[in-house]
């Protein structure tokens, strides 16, 4: 079954999650398909943007699905956390510019991967932005330290990577870790606009300086 539903509006490619059942959660067949989704969008030459948001409006996403992997060999989990580190590389250097429309919960693996964008709008009114990996004892690994270090408040980070705290959509945003909190009927159209004035932009040139500020991952 399909977990993404890939259009196209004028020059802005909006990627939406649609298992919100279970809660956009990540599995190898999963990012199989995410990868399929950024081949088709990484050899368009035009410039563009892209909005990754979700069908569902209580529900970003939560990250790894851990009933999926609880069922997997014990050998494979560490596998698997490589092909995460992977995914996250692949969205933090995609050659446009990318948004996130946080429509709610952004938890764990959910929130690494909105750090990998380049902007993030979330719902002010309900859902959470949360890392808690301290208290289900998950420790990032280097590749995921350095996508989270892509938020620009170091304070706020380590806060919510030592803590583990829930914050939503408005403290989010006073934290700086979004880059604009609005209510739900608005949040979408919100980031549209922010797309569709970043698709405007030489796509090789933004892709080059955002892999010059990205050096690390690149290597």
């Amino acid at each position: 079954m399909s977990t993404l539903d890939l259009r196209k509006e004028n020059s802005v490619y909006v990627l939406t999650m649609t298992n919100g059942e279970k809660s956009n959660t990540f599995t190898a067949d999963v990012l199989g398909e995410y990868h399929a989704v950024l081949d088709e969008i990484e050899v368009s030459q035009d410039n563009a943007s892209l909005v990754l948001t979700s069908s569902h409006d209580k529900v970003w996403s939560t990250g790894i699905n851990l009933e999926w992997l609880i069922t997997q060999p014990v050998g494979y989990h560490q596998e698997f956390a490589s092909l995460l580190d992977e995914f996250y590389i692949r969205w933090a250097l995609l050659n446009l510019p990318t948004v996130g429309c946080l429509t709610g919960h952004t938890y764990a693996a959910g929130a690494i991967l909105a750090s990998a964008l380049d902007f993030r709008f979330m719902r002010k009114d309900k859902g959470w932005f949360c890392f808690p990996e301290i208290d289900i004892q998950i420790p990032f690994t280097p590749v995921m330290q350095k996508i989270v270090a892509l938020l620009p408040n170091r304070q706020a980070l380590r806060q919510l990577m030592l803590t583990g705290i829930k914050i939503g959509g408005e403290q989010a945003a006073e934290m700086q870790i979004i880059d604009g909190a609005y209510h739900i009927e608005n949040l979408f159209d919100r980031a549209m606009e922010y797309a569709e004035m970043l698709a405007k932009k030489d796509r090789k040139t933004y892709s080059a300086i955002k892999r010059g500020m990205r050096r690390e991952l690149s290597a």
